[in-house]
């Protein structure tokens, strides 16, 4: 019995072994999302590398988290600014860049890539980091719509690669989308949640499916407003009206769709209806196209569906 208790023990202990306690992070793509998740990871004691490809951008993105961090520490620290300075000094301590991935990920215990939603960029990208990175080492995407399972199969270590969603602006939304791919452990399922919640981050966990969970349901209903109004059965003024007055929604659909860019709404569903090119919730719109190909992306542009000054 003695002994059936120790094998017991020595079982749970090892499998408690496995599950990977993140405290060193490394962060590929300094852009809005990678310099967020940076700063949060940062922010709550990890010992944080932010790659890109050039000092330029890492120099630009790091001066984006040195303001966003001043912001923060104004209303946190509103009575103590001297406090508020010694915060912002603790979490840039956590912080480094480089501008070379390989040579960086030999120490690290989670690679979170944050690059150009490409999905040939991407597998490329995590097939060079396999290669150097320690067996212990999970990887993890934050695309929004590429699937998960086509990146891990890129690597030798499909078990230890998995989703991690966040949304932005990164330091203020509390939400992170922990995609589980067909291949992914228990265990790294397991340390990618307790990463988001150690973030300060609520996690909702999902499988591999077209947009997780937020854009699975986001993405059609943007569609699904464009069609009624390409359909003439409403002005899009009267369509945003109704879903903020009658639904609660803080934004209508165009202007969301313009907050968002009109480019980005239609790469997503343009990946999704080459998946499924049968499923009328991923069906193209021709005002979409048209809108994106006369380079009419929304507020960032100046003109998507309304115009902005």
């Amino acid at each position: 019995m003695a002994f059936a208790t120790r094998q017991l023990v020595r079982l749970a202990s090892t499998a408690a072994a496995k599950k990977l306690v993140v405290k060193h992070v490394t962060v590929i793509g300094g852009g809005l999302m990678g310099a967020g998740i940076a700063q949060v990871a940062a922010a709550t004691g990890h010992t944080v590398i932010l790659v890109d490809q050039t000092d330029e951008i890492l120099n630009k993105s790091k001066k984006g988290i040195e303001e966003s961090l001043k912001k923060l520490a104004k209303k946190k620290f509103s009575d103590k600014p001297e406090e508020g300075t010694q915060y912002i000094e603790k979490v840039l301590k956590n912080l480094t860049t480089s501008t070379d991935p390989v040579s960086v990920v030999h120490s690290t215990d989670l690679v979170v890539e944050a690059i150009v939603e490409n999905i040939a960029v991407k597998n490329e990208l995590f097939k060079t980091l396999d290669k150097f990175a320690p067996e212990h080492t999970i990887f993890a995407s934050n695309t929004s719509s590429l699937p998960i399972t086509e990146m891990a199969n890129a690597t030798t270590r499909q078990d230890r690669f998995g989703g991690l969603h966040f949304f932005n602006p990164v330091p203020l939304m509390k939400l992170v989308e922990v995609v589980k791919a067909p291949m992914t452990s228990q265990k790294t399922f397991e340390s990618l949640m307790d990463f988001t919640k150690a973030l300060g981050k609520t996690p909702v966990s999902c499988k591999d499916t077209p947009g997780f969970v937020v854009n699975r349901l986001l993405v059609p209903y943007l569609m699904e407003a464009v069609r009624l109004f390409e359909r003439g059965d409403a002005s899009k003024e009267d369509i945003d009206v109704a879903m903020k007055l009658g639904a609660g929604y803080p934004m209508g659909p165009f202007e969301l769709l313009d907050y968002v860019g009109l480019d980005t709404s239609k790469f997503i569903i343009d990946g999704w209806h080459q998946v499924e090119p049968d499923n009328p919730l991923f069906a193209p719109s021709p005002l979409l196209n048209k809108l994106v190909e006369e380079k009419k992306l929304g507020r960032k542009t100046g003109e998507g569906f309304y115009k902005y000054q």
